[in-house]
């Protein structure tokens, strides 16, 4: 794997800040912005998302990654399960409910597959280099 000198090249961050443009979308354009509660939670997980990668990344030490990752992976699942409420609320039409539940489902398990490899890897991190 290539080392990264940054949290913004990994391809599991830019597709959680995807979601989070998405999701802010939602927010801006559709009845879900009027929603106060939900919409700031769903807007708090989305963002939750890309921020514990970030911070996990920043820790420059495997285990704590791991442990942020997991977090991350959480929050995906908090944003699908909100998703699905905007959309029990009709807030959302149930296409914009797939299209965006895809990608949370993607991330979860493009951010497993990530923790799997940084179990597996002799690297320690690069505050051990």
């Amino acid at each position: 794997m290539a080392h990264y000198n940054s949290h913004n090249e990994l391809e599991i961050y830019k597709l959680a800040r995807e979601i989070n443009k998405d999701v802010w979308s939602l927010i801006k354009t559709t009845s879900l912005g009027n929603d106060y509660k939900l919409r700031d939670q769903i807007n708090g997980s989305s963002g939750s998302i890309m921020d514990n990668i970030a911070e996990g990344f920043g820790r420059g030490g495997n285990k704590e990654f791991i442990n942020f990752l997991s977090y991350s992976r959480g929050s995906c699942f908090e944003t699908e399960a909100q998703l699905q409420r905007a959309y029990d609320r009709n807030h959302i039409s149930e296409e914009t409910f797939k299209e965006i539940s895809v990608k949370t489902q993607d991330l979860s398990d493009q951010i497993s597959k990530f923790i799997n490899y940084l179990k597996s890897t002799d690297r320690k991190g690069s505050k051990f280099d």
